[in-house]
């Protein structure tokens, strides 16, 4: 079943609201919860899965997971930080992990938007030409 028009609408409101200075504020969408909470409109529900939906996604877009083979060292992840900043244009939070069945190289997704440049990215592109 889809959202009702009306929740959606009231969502995307509440959600344009929980901005300041273009960047989504933790307390804004804390108050809007809690006023919503507070009013119990007939769609609540509706309406609290509708703004849920628009926060998890702001969310998302400006958080990036930078995964590689070995530990960064410091020079490297501000490179890569100040770069993923440029390319977006915006503050992007990154978060550095280690994962070893890379084999060699980086991977970064930030949002929806994947990087690839590791080896077991590539040998696996191979094999699928193949």
């Amino acid at each position: 079943m889809t959202t009702p028009r009306k929740a959606r609408r009231i969502a995307r409101t509440l959600f344009r609201e929980s901005f300041t200075d273009g960047r989504l504020d933790e307390a804004k969408v804390r108050q809007a919860i809690q006023q919503l909470a507070a009013a119990k409109p007939r769609m609540l529900v509706a309406i609290l899965k509708s703004y849920e939906r628009l926060v998890r996604l702001e969310v998302e877009r400006n958080t990036g997971r930078v995964e590689s083979a070995a530990e960064l060292d410091g020079s490297l992840r501000g490179r890569l930080m100040a770069q993923l900043q440029e390319i977006y244009r915006r503050p992007v939070a990154v978060e550095f992990h280690v994962n070893p069945a890379l084999i060699g190289g980086v991977r970064v997704r930030i949002g929806s938007d994947v990087w690839d440049g590791s080896v077991s990215g590539r040998l696996r592109e191979l094999s699928a030409a193949l």
